[in-house]
């Protein structure tokens, strides 16, 4: 019997652990996916049985069949539009118009988190309910033999009990859909501009004061309209900047009108120009080398794996951009983020990344890179504070949630997740507590301007940034 040779058993043992992480990548992403779809499913079927219960009541027959029909073609045409925008990237409805795809968003989002919060109080409800019947059991003594009916301990109605709950349930049931308004309305169009100073280690002096407005995550799309496009644009001119940069996710899906979004971006003025780099949308939507040619034919420049120097002042700072860069490949494997990049990456001058994804920050400082940009987490769209403790969706994905984080310049790139929820925040390894003077690289993530999945802002108002650099 021949056996096997040690390279041969390595290789063999690197390939079965590479399968069982694939299925298991595989099996989760089809698990979060049916438990979002049961979600989904389950909460509308709670506000359809609602909805007949209520026009139940109902005197008049007409009125009634009106309102239940009414309710039902609505639902339809959510269910047809969210169904051709997973399949296709945009559906019928919504090129017409976007007030179909605005309906679902809000619709689809409120009713499920109405549903989550209605479920909550009847869990409360029945948890009560069991509480106050084992404590009565414990007061109340064993009824004697000599008692005709042997039932348990009655329980006596509480009235009080009763209209709290229905309280807290109506108002459970209705305050997403108020917060939800008042997100769609108000806050995810109140633009807002951040003003930043970035000190960099081995900064040249005339580069100091250099401004850079940057914007990130249009998403031009039913959600974002071309005339809120043109007043971001028109805010971020105001600021006087001396560079422009926007960092990726021009629209949403592949029926969006990305020389739209491009014709609106070109609008931007700085005298260094405007730079940009391609975000994930523009993978989905198979539109990054169509983003690139739209730009250089407006006079502008998407970099894509490349660098360029820039003179400001008589000075020079080197400006790199990358697609969209992913941590796992499509079968679940773990990659390295800015692969080949190394090359890129000056050592005579200030480097500034722009890098939609803010994962690369850990590596982007590994690589000595003292500045990066990026966008990505829209600050997790909905962000709320309790207890001073801010919690957002984003958290699930990065640490790097929104404002300005640092980290010591070369430190290695460890593949856990630093553990903070502050922003401005050094994000190392004890092991390098003793060498807090070490020259620090940044990264400053932008809130982005439009939203995915719900036109929402909730605590996370769409964002400008004014990034202005300045020396240690």
């Amino acid at each position: 019997m021949q056996i096997p040779k040690p390279r041969m058993v390595n290789y063999c043992f690197r390939l079965g652990r590479a399968i069982t992480v694939n299925w298991s990548f595989l099996l989760l992403r089809i698990a979060i996916g049916f438990g979002i779809l049961g979600l989904l499913y389950l909460s509308q079927r709670f506000w359809y049985r609602a909805i007949w219960r209520v026009t139940s009541r109902w005197g008049r027959v007409p009125l009634r069949i009106a309102a239940r029909l009414a309710y039902i073609v609505l639902l339809l045409l959510v269910i047809i539009t969210l169904a051709q925008g997973l399949v296709f990237g945009r559906g019928v409805f919504a090129r017409q118009s976007s007030m179909m795809t605005m309906i679902t968003g809000l619709w689809f989002f409120s009713a499920l988190f109405a549903y989550l919060a209605v479920k909550a109080i009847h869990g409360l409800e029945r948890f009560w309910r069991w509480l106050h019947a084992a404590t009565a059991r414990k007061i109340v003594p064993q009824p004697s033999a000599e008692q005709s009916t042997p039932s348990a301990v009655e329980t006596v109605a509480d009235p009080g009990r009763r209209y709290f709950f229905r309280a807290a349930t109506a108002a459970a049931g209705a305050t997403p859909f108020l917060t939800t308004m008042y997100g769609f309305a108000a806050e995810r169009l109140n633009y807002q501009v951040r003003r930043i100073e970035i000190p960099l280690p081995n900064l040249p002096p005339s580069l100091d004061g250099m401004k850079i407005v940057q914007i990130s995550d249009i998403h031009l799309s039913g959600y974002m309209s071309r005339t809120q496009v043109r007043r971001a644009v028109d805010m971020a001119n105001d600021l006087g900047a001396d560079v422009a940069v926007v960092t990726g996710d021009l629209i949403t899906g592949s029926g969006d009108p990305i020389a739209d979004c491009v014709e609106e971006v070109r609008r931007l003025y700085a005298p260094l120009g405007t730079w940009g780099c391609n975000g994930n949308h523009e993978i989905y939507a198979r539109a990054e080398d169509e983003a690139a040619y739209l730009y250089s034919q407006a006079g502008m420049r998407m970099l894509r794996h490349e660098n360029a120097q820039i003179s400001f002042k008589g000075a020079q700072f080197n400006l790199i951009g990358v697609d969209y860069q992913r941590e796992r490949t499509s079968r679940g494997q773990r990659q390295q983020t800015l692969a080949r990049v190394e090359p890129l990456v000056r050592r005579d001058m200030p480097n500034i990344l722009l890098s939609h994804n803010p994962n690369t920050f850990n590596r982007a400082a590994e690589l000595g890179i003292e500045l990066s940009l990026a966008g990505h987490t829209h600050g997790g769209q909905i962000q709320v504070e309790i207890l001073d403790h801010r919690l957002s969706p984003a958290r699930f994905i990065t640490d790097y949630i929104a404002g300005l984080y640092q980290r010591p310049l070369f430190a290695p790139a460890l593949n856990e997740r630093a553990a903070s929820n502050a922003p401005t925040t050094r994000l190392f390894s004890p092991s390098l507590l003793a060498s807090a003077s070490s020259p620090m690289a940044h990264i400053y993530v932008n809130r982005g301007l439009g939203t995915v999945g719900a036109p929402v802002r909730l605590g996370v108002p769409p964002e400008i940034s004014l990034i202005v650099l300045r020396t240690t």
